[in-house]
């Protein structure tokens, strides 16, 4: 993140009363946290933020070398190596990051806006931002930035060409927000909703309130909505009387009275009465939620001055938040990476980001839109922007609209610029891109969807969307339970459980995992050719693919003599020395792997071989999924650990073990080794905690047709949908030939429409399928979900009695993967 400000380490170590060493004099403008998403490093000071499993101290060196000179520590780092550059010590890290931001906030005197509660902050503060954009040059909290280390990152944002700053603050754990509202210092507060959002580290609703209306300590005017007595008698607890509240509710007194609303078929008007006076205004939107967020959105406006008549017309205008980029496959061997629903400098750095996670040798172009509300004059905002992309190595850059199009001497000769998206898509060609990994990056009035449609392969309306948000969440909690030295290998086999190999392996990478593993040789070629770098595990290697593998540094499991010795053949015939295997027991699922009678030849052969060594001995639990078969799990631990002590004393380098599977990371704390493999848990499913995962694949499609057949009449192939009523039937385009398992057919199967389940009717086609939607209010172009967070995955493995690895592994690669992430 970068300030406009320039401050000096100097400067900086007084502020966070740290001792320095080397030059106090080198100037700063960018704070990084991530060595991995670094900008503009000659004047960037990185923080090396210490936490459960990471540690940003490891990274210094690399960073040293990528050219950063500012580094902000609290471990004895080896300063003579690093002659020219500035350590600052302090106690803690995080805090001194807190610290600096808060200095930084009070360089700024304009209205500041904080916005808190259990859902509703991002949308409330992007509503607000688009309402404001004509009004006000806004800084904000980009995407979700409202944590310990989002809202410091934020802030930092702040600077005098703006005259508003608007950022949300969330917490997970009692004492945090004092520290948030510190930073924040907001002028005026924003409460949305309190719901069970993270409750589980606080001891009960109140104590969850209590700590949340912290952020509003320095606020001169508070919003809130008054229907819920305890909210209010919080509020009156803890504000000042200087302290201005402006209420609205639909049962209680408040300052603005929600007299009426009514919704239509796409829109609600709602009538609000202050005083003896009552307004009315639209929004594009019927759910309670956005119409909660949109009156909370309104008073805060009114609140800034904002004429009534203008925010009238300005409320109508509303458009969706798309929280999540979406990534999708393109045409000419393109990937997509789309972001067209916003467009300002923050969110710009981080989408640039997410494309530096893509370990590929494709060429980058960046197809970007106007930015609004940055701010900064457009020679100042344009020449940022021009600098980072070409510190990004950006090769193709295409300007639409006529604020960077006036500003494109900043940018490389060879850059494009349109006035606006119809002059680029006038000229338009698709086989003009190929191999690039494509950022598709605007502000929503100019509809870039149109140019993510025109380059994107497969126009199929099923789809799989893929969380990577939530992915990630399900690696963190199993790392959560892992000692600190523990490894991780995942599995991304069978295309990563059907969500897509070369797009997770790179999340995964990009979040130092420490092993891939795959089934065949051929996905692990797939994952080096799209850029992955980090070990591969190939646990059902052939004969055939030894030489491939070599090639392309994929590590064999080894379960047999033969194997080995083949192995040990293409090895020598290679000339390769010193190559790292994994050791497959069986020591009770009765499938691959050495048996105890065979180890003494194994460990005979391997010393044989001096083309060869063991990076890992591991074996499979049968049943670590289930308490009944306890007894034989620990059974298997024990043999594991015999045999494998076995082994690692007739070698003097160090073997790591892995025995321990999802279920078993949860399950079997006691047996973790060296290493552990995590593989459905990754995607969200837990035989033990599933409250502490989230969902990460969701197959949807939409309804094709609808129509209305009168009883008697039957559904589909054989005539098997035989209906005895008349009954609205609605086609989906899903089939048995995208995983729509056959066996769903005549009611066995059922879908969610607008919240309501909907049974197939008739045989399951190739192409299509046929539901039921008799007892639900649906259009044609609905969307259908066939799994997902409302209708999960197990339940449909309960229909097809069969596990949800099979369901996952079976969406056909015609399904088009689109994945989310904020």
């Amino acid at each position: 993140m970068r300030s406009e400000k320039y401050y000096t380490t100097g400067w900086i170590s007084q502020i966070l009363e740290g001792q320095i060493s080397g030059n106090p004099d080198i100037e700063i403008q960018s704070i990084s946290i991530d060595s991995r998403s670094l900008y503009l490093p000659e004047e960037s000071i990185f923080f090396a933020i210490v936490g459960e499993r990471h540690n940003g101290h490891k990274y210094i060196e690399y960073l040293y070398q990528k050219g950063v000179r500012a580094f902000v520590v609290s471990q004895a780092v080896a300063k003579q190596e690093h002659a020219d550059a500035s350590f600052i010590l302090v106690e803690n890290t995080l805090d001194a990051l807190q610290k600096l931001t808060q200095e930084h906030r009070k360089q700024f005197n304009y209205p500041i806006v904080g916005i808190t509660g259990s859902n509703g902050k991002t949308i409330v503060k992007e509503w607000l931002n688009q309402l404001l954009r004509n009004t006000f040059h806004v800084v904000r909290s980009p995407k979700s930035y409202n944590s310990q280390v989002g809202v410091p990152l934020s802030v930092w944002n702040l600077n005098s060409e703006a005259n508003l700053g608007i950022f949300e603050a969330g917490i997970s754990q009692p004492g945090e927000m004092s520290k948030l509202a510190n930073i924040i210092q907001p002028t005026i507060g924003v409460f949305t909703h309190l719901g069970e959002a993270h409750r589980e580290n606080f001891e009960d609703r109140q104590h969850l309130l209590s700590e949340k209306v912290k952020l509003f300590s320095t606020c001169e005017k508070i919003v809130y909505c008054a229907d819920d007595p305890e909210i209010v008698n919080t509020f009156l607890l803890n504000l000042e009387a200087w302290q201005k509240q402006f209420t609205w509710a639909r049962k209680r007194r408040a300052l603005f009275r929600i007299l009426h609303e009514k919704v239509e078929e796409n829109r609600s008007i709602i009538t609000v009465g202050v005083g003896e006076y009552s307004n009315e205004f639209v929004i594009p939107f019927t759910d309670r939620a956005s119409i909660d967020n949109a009156i909370s959105t309104y008073v805060v406006a009114l609140v800034l001055g904002v004429d009534n008549n203008v925010l009238a017309q300005e409320m109508k205008k509303l458009e969706p938040v798309a929280m999540r980029l979406q990534i999708k496959e393109g045409f000419g061997n393109c990937t997509l990476i789309n972001d067209y629903y916003n467009s300002d400098l923050g969110s710009l750095e981080i989408a640039i980001d997410l494309m530096s996670q893509q370990q590929t040798d494709k060429k980058k172009c960046v197809i970007l839109s106007d930015i609004y509300q940055s701010g900064q004059t457009d020679k100042r905002l344009y020449s940022s922007v021009a600098h980072l992309l070409a510190k990004k190595k950006i090769d193709r850059i295409i300007g639409i609209g006529e604020h960077i199009s006036r500003q494109k001497d900043w940018f490389d000769d060879h850059a494009e610029f349109y006035k606006d998206t119809d002059s680029f898509l006038s000229k338009f060609k698709r086989n003009s891109f190929k191999n690039e990994l494509i950022l598709i990056k605007g502000a929503r009035d100019f509809h870039f969807e149109r140019i993510s449609n025109a380059l994107q392969f497969k126009a199929h309306r099923t789809i799989l969307e893929v969380d990577l948000n939530a992915m990630v969440h399900n690696l963190n909690y199993f790392r959560s339970l892992l000692q600190a030295q523990t490894k991780i290998t995942v599995m991304v086999k069978a295309f990563s459980y059907g969500s897509g190999s070369a797009e997770i392996a790179n999340l995964l990478q990009y979040h130092r995992v420490d092993f891939l593993a795959v089934a065949i040789a051929d996905e692990g070629v797939e994952l080096r050719n799209a850029g992955i770098s980090i070990p591969i595990i190939v646990m059902n290697p052939e004969w055939h693919s030894f030489d491939t593998m070599i090639e392309y540094h994929l590590e064999p499991e080894i379960y047999n003599l033969k194997i080995l010795q083949e192995f040990g053949k293409a090895l020598a015939k290679n000339m390769v020395a010193n190559y790292p295997v994994h050791i497959k027991l069986d020591t009770g699922m009765h499938r691959m792997g050495f048996m105890e009678e065979e180890l003494d030849d194994l460990i005979d052969q391997i010393k044989n071989y001096n083309n060869i060594y063991i990076r890992s001995i591991f074996t499979h639990l049968a049943a670590a999924d289930e308490a009944r078969h306890d007894d034989y799990t620990l059974q298997q631990i024990n043999q594991f650990k015999l045999w494998s002590d076995k082994l690692r004393k007739q070698f003097i380098y160090p073997i790591d073990r892995h025995v321990l599977n999802s279920a078993g990371i949860e399950r079997f704390p006691q047996a973790q080794f060296e290493m552990v493999r995590l593989g459905i848990g990754l995607y969200g499913l837990s035989a033990v905690h599933q409250d502490k995962l989230m969902n990460v694949s969701t197959l949807k499609t939409s309804i094709s047709q609808i129509k209305h057949i009168t009883k008697q009449n039957t559904i589909g192939y054989g005539r098997k949908g035989i209906i005895d009523k008349d009954t609205r039937i609605g086609i989906i385009p899903i089939g048995y030939a995208d995983g729509f398992n056959r066996k769903l057919s005549n009611g066995q199967g059922k879908v969610m429409v607008n919240g309501k389940l909907c049974p197939v009717v008739g045989n399951v086609c190739m192409d299509m399928s046929m539901i039921d939607l008799s007892d639900v209010k649906a259009s044609e172009g609905d969307t259908v979900i066939i799994f997902g967070n409302d209708h999960p995955l197990s339940k449909m493995a309960e229909q097809l009695d069969t596990i949800p690895y099979e369901i996952l592994t079976t969406v056909s690669r015609r399904v088009k993967r689109i994945y989310l992430q904020e």
